[in-house]
């Protein structure tokens, strides 16, 4: 069979190499994929973009199902649309992918079906928003409303660092001249996870627990990113956070959607707060799996992908039982320099031939690209390698001992993804 995945960072790069790896594929193709997918087996690249064209591609080549990576194609309907053009397709609609395109939205689902989130109100003026924070009590988040690559977030922790957020969003559009609306909510200094799902409509597949690392810096300082770093297992996530969050978070998002006259199928990505009794809160919903999170997460799963997507595409979600390596798993993120603010391009990577070859170690790459014949950075998450172990601690002296063997102009990573889980 033929598998179609949509997307070109590390995340696609996780879920086509694991796709690639069933007995039942002979061809991944990825739109537009990178570097690191053009250098594996059974994986191809195809310079498309548009809509039309790849639901023209994926006809003519007789593609058995389509994979979407990013937030921007669900937020765009391309499930919508590969549908109606009769093609299999594994994410949810526009519709239900408001759940990440608008924070509103998801706060306002959130509030109609009793899904437990953080304190928050609304502004689509930027000077009203400021006279409310002049009363409130710092840390404080402000997030804009739609999609930022996970930058549109700050934890404010003094006035003139969130005015100037505000006036970034309102004045400057730094965001986009869509950006009209901000939500300002309670900072909660819990513990967070990542807890992943696939969703049929009505049934649950959990996906294995992980925790993401969103600050530049060690030690959660710096500014917010796409992703610094996951590992999985997550310890914090015990069985009865898990059942936890099914019930109060997961069910409802189902639920919901049916009442809304539609149906979640796909990935749903539930960022969690988690306090010391074990209460639970939400962040925020993504509707893709997460980045960094995928490549920790693939390389534990030791189940067939396309079949866990196939039962996803027919409803039968009830009847798979997926099996995870009792490893775990740490990925850190190399980031050009300038990141997130900017990126370095050109700069040449050096070291990762070595890297490749060694035991317990796989590399996905995000923004890299080849020029006179030598692998260089392309953007702000460069690579992400990942290491698997008995334990977190094997995990985190394997994966740094890999990166002191990486090197490119600037390159910057955290030094302590993991570190709060190793003993």
């Amino acid at each position: 069979m033929k598998i179609l995945v949509i997307g070109s960072g590390g995340r696609e790069h996780a879920l086509a190499w694991k796709l690639s790896l069933s007995s039942k594929v002979d061809t991944v193709y990825v739109a537009p994929g990178n570097i690191g997918t053009l250098l594996e087996p059974k994986i191809e690249n195809i310079a498309l973009t548009k809509i039309e064209d790849l639901i023209n591609f994926a006809k003519k080549n007789q593609i058995s199902f389509t994979v979407v990576g990013p937030e921007g194609p669900l937020a765009n309907g391309i499930v919508d649309q590969f549908r109606e053009a009769g093609l299999k397709i594994w994410g949810p609609t526009k519709y239900c992918a408001q759940l990440e395109s608008s924070k509103i939205f998801a706060k306002n689902f959130m509030l109609k079906y009793n899904i437990p989130t953080a304190k928050h109100v609304t502004f689509n003026n930027g000077e009203a928003a400021k006279i409310y924070l002049a009363k409130q009590t710092l840390p404080i988040v402000i997030k804009a409303d739609g999609l930022a690559a996970g930058k549109g977030v700050l934890v404010a922790t003094n006035l003139d660092q969130a005015f100037n957020f505000i006036d970034d969003i309102f004045v400057h559009q730094k965001f986009g001249i869509d950006q009209t609306q901000i939500v300002i909510e309670e900072f909660l200094d819990w513990t967070e996870a990542s807890f992943i799902v696939m969703l049929d409509g009505k049934n649950i597949l959990a996906m294995a627990s992980s925790v993401d690392h969103k600050r530049l810096l060690d030690n959660d300082q710096g500014p917010n990113t796409g992703g610094m770093g996951a590992y999985s297992p997550a310890p914090i996530v015990t069985p009865t956070i898990h059942a936890k969050v099914i019930k109060e978070i997961i069910q409802p998002v189902i639920d919901g959607m049916h009442q809304e006259g539609h149906q979640y199928s796909g990935f749903l990505y539930a960022g969690l707060m988690i306090d010391p009794l074990g209460n639970v809160k939400i962040l925020e919903f993504n509707c893709r799996f997460g980045d960094p999170e995928a490549q920790p997460i693939m390389l534990r799963l030791n189940s067939d992908l396309v079949e866990l997507i196939e039962l996803g595409l027919s409803g039968e979600l009830d009847q798979a039982h997926p099996l995870w390596e009792d490893k775990f798993a740490i990925g850190v993120v190399l980031a050009s320099a300038g990141y997130p603010e900017s990126s370095q391009k050109n700069d040449t990577i050096q070291g990762l031939a070595q890297v490749t070859q060694l035991p317990g170690i796989k590399v996905f790459h995000a923004a890299t690209t080849i020029n006179n014949q030598q692998l260089c950075t392309d953007g702000g998450r460069v690579l992400c390698v990942v290491a698997l172990a008995q334990n977190a601690k094997q995990a985190q002296t394997k994966v740094y001992q890999a990166i002191d063997l990486i090197n490119f102009k600037g390159m910057q990573y955290r030094k302590d993804i993991a570190s709060k889980v190793v003993i």
